[in-house]
């Protein structure tokens, strides 16, 4: 039997300790992801890359996704070898391993393909260490926090990493106009003071349970995972004369065994006798509805910057009068509503959590997340900018309702002896959803903007003197090449007609091709189709998560429900849900 390891009593200082660093360590991973999407343009020049090149492309996809497929996969293990061996141990060799890769990135020597495959390799390190500190953060944040006082605690924890995503869209553009390695350097010195600061301050102060590691668990659930996710990053990927992958048989097959083994995983987890995760825990209503919740609403939003970024960058900046070379550091700019909503509602909601029960705001948040959606579908692609900004500070209040009150509720549901593998499955959930919408988003764009752009592409290119076989290969082009064009910066015809075309132009047409108004209004229209599709998507989603949300029941947090265990009785004894009562009070 396993030997229970008694936490020690923390000074009530400690928990703001634990909450400075933690929310710390949430600013430098997501501050790192966002600034990155900003410089990839110098990033790629840098090493001399074009990221626009057929050949190149899927270097440009492993990058932007590479990082998530590894932070989905490893959260779940960490979050349980956290229970095992100690929690704080975990995190702070996350802050360790996540500077070490920040390091390895600034100094990435090679050039040309080899250079890329170091920044994948150095990114997916990156990886292991943000997988380390988001498994083990909101454990920490628990065991240090009063129950009464944990949403407020997850408030501050989740601004700080939407604050870090937008600041890094402003802080990306700002350093890469300097040097493209400054914006993996940035992240070093907070990483150095963090990891310090973590090892000389926090301590273990929740339960540890001394176990057998479950080798069978987690070599399915990453196995499967892995196989699941990789297809779905492929299935955006051109196939063949297909404008995306999802006709790879490659891609099919990898979607049948990933959701095969991961039922292999399930199936291992009701067996062994230490399991990786406790699948008893889906027995607490709180947990299993916070958790659904949490992964439908990834599922809805996880897009949504990509497709605003494009409708900024590609069409809404370029017709007011912006550089496609300005657009992205504009483009983040422009997004700030979104995180002023965020950081008004998310703490305030969490502190009301924390009295009145996540239910009424993580599921208020929800609804007002589709209304938002609603409102984006009523928005012309040339919008006026305050009525925009407006519909994005309420998406961020949105967000900032759920946010909070449904990690809260999730973490106050289960035993203290799991929270680091609750904790694990919740990052996946999240980490999970993100890659599905991205998947999901491009591919609705991608099919709307097939079926109307090549012959209005077409008809353009050969009306301004494009001949007409360039003009043919230009229109069969996927829609991903213009739609990473925008996004990383580019101008999008004057990179795919390339100088020796539009030398051969009469300069009137040239100027015309490559101006800030023939594309944006050549995509306007198939974009706003693909647009209606997308946020038609996300409606769905959000009222699916808030009816998820809703099913929690009332105020649930285990240790009131269950209370201590009593003096004597073996650790099995204590029960891993609160019983028919769960979360119905």
């Amino acid at each position: 039997m396993a030997t229970l390891t008694s936490p020690s009593r923390p000074a009530p200082a400690y928990k703001w300790i634990a909450l400075s660093n933690t929310t710390l360590g949430m600013l430098m991973a997501m501050l790192n992801m966002s600034s990155l999407l900003i410089a990839l343009p110098a990033v790629f020049r840098g090493i001399r890359l074009n990221p626009l090149d057929p050949v190149n492309f899927s270097y440009l996809l492993w990058i932007l996704m590479g990082y998530m497929l590894v932070t989905a996969v490893l959260v779940v293990t960490f979050g349980r070898i956290g229970d095992l061996y100690g929690r704080v141990r975990m995190y702070n060799l996350g802050f360790a391993v996540f500077t070490a890769g920040s390091i390895l990135l600034s100094l990435t020597w090679s050039t040309g393909p080899a250079g890329a495959v170091e920044l994948i390799a150095f990114r997916m390190l990156q990886a292991v260490g943000g997988a380390l500190l988001m498994a083990n953060s909101a454990a920490i944040l628990t065991d240090a926090f009063p129950p009464r006082q944990r949403g407020m605690a997850m408030g501050i924890n989740q601004i700080a990493a939407l604050v870090g995503q937008f600041a890094g869209l402003i802080l990306g553009g700002l350093l890469a106009a300097v040097d493209w390695r400054w914006v993996f350097l940035v992240n070093v010195p907070v990483g150095l003071f963090g990891t310090v600061w973590a090892y000389l301050q926090l301590r273990e102060v929740g339960e540890r349970h001394p176990a057998r590691i479950d080798w069978a668990g987690n070599l399915t659930f990453a196995v499967g995972l892995t196989v699941l996710l990789v297809a779905i990053t492929y299935g955006i990927k051109p196939y063949g004369h297909a404008q995306m992958g999802w006709g790879n048989p490659w891609v099919l097959a990898g979607l049948a065994a990933g959701l095969i083994i991961l039922g292999l995983f399930v199936w291992v987890e009701y067996r062994v006798p230490e399991p990786m995760f406790h699948m008893g825990l889906f027995r607490i209503r709180a947990f299993t509805a916070g958790s659904l919740a949490g992964l439908i609403s990834a599922i809805g939003r996880g897009g949504l910057q990509f497709m605003l970024i494009i409708w900024l960058q590609g069409i809404w900046l370029p017709m007011h009068g912006y550089n496609y070379t300005q657009t992205p550091l504009w483009a983040g700019i422009y997004l700030l509503p979104l995180t002023a909503g965020f950081i008004l509602a998310g703490p305030t909601s969490g502190w009301l959590s924390d009295r009145y029960g996540a239910r009424p705001f993580a599921t208020g948040g929800m609804l007002l997340a589709a209304l938002t959606f609603g409102l984006f579908l009523l928005l012309p692609v040339d919008f006026s900018y305050p009525v925009f900004a407006l519909v994005l500070f309420l998406n961020g209040i949105a967000f900032g309702l759920f946010g909070a009150p449904n990690t809260t509720a999730i973490m106050n549901s289960v035993p203290p002896r799991h929270r680091g593998a609750a904790s694990g499955m919740r990052s996946t959930f999240q980490n999970t959803g993100m890659p599905l919408s991205i998947g999901i988003f491009f591919s609705l764009m991608i099919a709307g903007l097939s079926a109307s752009v090549p012959p209005t592409l077409f008809k353009g290119l050969t009306a301004n003197g494009v001949p007409a076989p360039v003009a043919a290969a230009l229109s069969r082009l996927p829609p991903v090449s213009y739609l990473f064009a925008a996004f990383l910066g580019y101008n999008p015809l004057g990179t795919l007609l390339g100088p020796r075309v539009l030398a051969a132009l009469p300069p009137e047409s040239a100027a015309r091709l490559t101006g800030r108004t023939f594309f944006p209004s050549l995509i306007a229209g198939p974009f706003r189709h693909g647009l209606v599709v997308v946020f038609t998507f996300s409606i769905a989603m959000s009222l699916i998560a808030a009816g998820a949300s809703w099913m929690r029941g009332g105020r649930f947090i285990y240790e009131e429900e269950v209370g201590p265990l009593p003096a004597g009785a073996p650790e099995q004894d204590r029960p891993d849900q609160a019983g028919p009562a769960a979360g119905r009070r």
